[in-house]
C-alpha cells in the first residue's frame, strides 16, 4: 500500500504558520514512507475563494520547498460533476434524502431547542418524507441513528462519538453545490488518501465524513488530528501575535529553513534535538511522537533558530534570499556583480539575526549614503583625521593587489607611522567608507567595497572634514 496525504487548504486568505506546520508533517509522513503528497486547493467556497490566496497558497508551499506529487495542484471546482455523481448514488442507495425545511423552519426549531438546553440539530423531520427534488431542496446525509463511530487518532488516542449526537447534516444546497463534508469525503476516497493529518479543529468533522465513508464502501485513512498553535498569551495565534502568513516571514527576513525546523519542533520532538536538517526531519518524524496538547508560538526562538541558520548555512544556500531582499530595498544584486555574495554573507551573518538586517547593513556596498551618521562622524572626525584618511588613501593607491591582507597591513602600518592607536585609523577610515561606525572588520569591509568606492570615498572624506 502507497501510504498517501494530502494538504487541503481553502483559499480565503493567505498560509497561515498553522496551515504551514500541518502540510509540512502531512509532507514529511509522506515522504518518510516513500509515499506521496498531494496538494488540493478546497475552493468550492465561490463567495470568499480568491486566485489571490490561490497563488499565496503555492508561493508559501514553493518557498518552503513542500513539493507535491500531483502535476497540478487539484481544485475542487473541476471536480463537481463528480460531487453530484456521488449525491446522486447516496440518495439512490437510500443513504441520502432531499428536505424542504425552510431557513425560517430550521430557525424556530433551534430557537426551541436552546430554549430546552438541548443540543441544536436537525430533527430529521424529512427523513423519511419521500420529498421530491425542487429548487427548495436540500440534500441531507441520512446518519445512523444508532451505534457510534470511533476515531483511532494517532495523535490524540481513541475519540468516540455517538451517532446519536449527530444530526443529518446537508451535503448538497438548494442550488446542487456540494458541501465541505461531502467533497472532502469524495476527494479522500478517489485519491486514495490513507492518512488524514490535519488541525484538531476538524475533529468535529471526522466522524460525520467516516459515516459517509462507510455508506459508500470506501477505505477508511487513519486520522491524525494535530493541536492548535497558541500565541504567547495562550489564546489563539492571530494577526496581533504578529507574523502568521508564511510570506510575511519570508518579508520579515527568515530563511525557510529557520521556519520549517521551528515549525517542526511546535507539537514534535526527538529526545532534546533542537536543530533539523531537512533530512533528519524525514528520517526522524513520526506521528506517535507529536504531543496532543496545543503549542505556544514564541518569536524569540524562531529569531535563535534564523540566526542559527544564517550563521551555520552554507552562504551558497543563503545568497538566493539574500538578493530578493537586496531586490526589495532597491539593489539588483542580478546586474550588479561588484560585490562578492558569498564573502559578504560570511562578512555580514555574525551581527545580523534576519536577511532584512543583512540587507539593510549592506546597502553601503552597492549605494552612495547620503550623509554620514551624526554621533560616529563626530567621534571620529577629528583634528587630524583628514590627514590619516589622506595617508590612507595613497598607501591604498598604491596596493598591487585589493585584497584583505595587505589591506590590513595598510591600516597597521598607517597606524605606526602615524604614532596612533589602530582605532585613530581604524575608525575615521570605517565612517569615510560606510557612513556610520558600525561594519564588519575593516579589511574585509574594504576588500569588499572594492578600491574604486573606498578611494572616492576617502576623498568625500577628507573634503567634508576640510569644508
Amino acid at each position: 500500500m502507497t501510504i498517501t496525504t494530502r494538504f487541503a487548504p481553502s483559499p480565503t486568505g493567505y498560509l497561515h504558520v498553522g496551515g504551514a506546520r500541518t502540510a509540512l508533517f502531512s509532507w514529511l509522513y509522506a515522504r518518510k514512507h516513500q509515499g506521496e503528497f498531494i496538494l488540493r486547493i478546497e475552493d468550492t467556497d465561490l463567495e470568499r475563494s480568491t486566485q489571490e490566496s490561490v497563488q499565496a497558497i503555492l508561493d508559501g508551499m514553493e518557498w518552503l520547498g513542500l513539493n507535491y506529487d500531483n502535476e497540478k495542484p487539484i481544485f475542487q471546482t473541476h471536480r463537481f460533476d463528480r460531487y453530484k455523481e456521488v449525491i446522486g448514488q447516496l440518495i439512490e442507495q437510500g443513504h441520502a434524502y432531499y428536505c424542504d425545511c425552510s431557513k425560517e423552519e430550521l430557525e424556530t426549531l433551534r430557537e426551541q431547542q436552546m430554549a430546552n438546553k438541548e443540543k441544536p440539530r436537525y430533527n430529521g423531520l424529512c427523513r423519511d418524507a419521500n420529498k421530491p427534488q425542487s429548487d427548495k431542496t436540500v440534500v441531507r446525509f441520512k446518519t445512523p441513528l444508532d451505534g457510534a463511530i470511533t476515531i483511532a487518532d494517532l495523535v490524540k488516542g481513541d475519540i468516540t462519538v455517538a451517532n446519536k449526537e449527530l444530526d443529518d447534516l446537508v451535503i448538497a444546497r438548494t442550488d446542487g453545490s456540494p458541501t465541505y463534508n461531502l467533497t472532502v469525503v469524495v476527494d479522500d476516497m478517489d485519491m486514495k488518501i490513507t492518512h488524514v493529518i490535519r488541525g484538531d479543529d476538524h475533529i468535529n468533522n471526522t466522524p460525520r465524513q467516516i459515516n459517509i465513508l462507510k455508506a459508500l464502501n470506501a477505505s477508511l485513512p487513519q486520522y491524525a488530528h494535530l493541536p492548535m498553535i497558541l500565541g504567547s498569551d495562550g489564546a489563539r495565534l492571530s494577526k496581533r501575535h504578529g507574523a502568521v502568513s508564511v510570506m510575511q516571514f519570508r518579508d520579515e527576513g527568515y530563511l525557510p529553513q529557520a521556519l520549517l525546523n521551528y515549525l517542526v519542533r511546535l507539537g514534535w520532538s526527538h529526545g532534546d534535538q533542537e536543530i533539523f536538517s531537512i533530512q533528519e526531519m524525514i528520517e526522524l518524524f513520526d506521528l506517535n511522537n507529536v504531543n496532543g496538547a496545543a503549542s505556544a508560538f514564541n518569536m524569540d526562538k524562531l529569531l535563535w533558530l534564523n540566526h542559527h541558520y544564517l550563521m551555520h548555512s552554507d552562504p551558497q544556500e543563503i545568497v538566493p534570499h539574500l538578493i530578493w531582499h537586496l531586490g526589495a530595498i532597491g539593489i539588483d544584486a542580478n546586474t550588479d556583480k561588484s560585490v562578492d555574495l558569498i564573502e559578504l554573507v560570511k562578512a555580514q551573518r555574525e551581527r545580523c539575526k534576519t536577511l532584512v538586517e543583512m540587507a539593510n547593513a549592506s546597502r553601503y556596498f552597492y549605494q552612495e549614503f547620503e550623509h554620514y551618521e551624526e554621533k560616529s562622524a563626530k567621534k571620529a572626525f577629528v583634528e587630524g583625521s583628514a590627514n590619516v584618511l589622506t595617508e590612507l588613501k595613497t598607501a591604498f593607491a598604491n596596493l598591487p593587489a585589493w585584497e584583505k591582507e595587505p589591506l590590513h597591513d595598510v591600516v597597521k602600518n598607517t597606524a605606526e607611522k602615524l604614532e596612533l592607536g589602530l582605532g585613530k585609523v581604524a575608525q575615521p577610515l570605517r565612517v569615510a567608507t560606510c557612513g556610520s561606525g558600525v561594519s564588519p572588520s575593516i579589511d574585509i569591509t574594504l576588500a569588499l567595497l572594492g578600491r574604486e568606492k573606498t578611494l572616492a570615498r576617502l576623498q568625500r572624506a577628507i573634503d567634508h572634514i576640510g569644508a
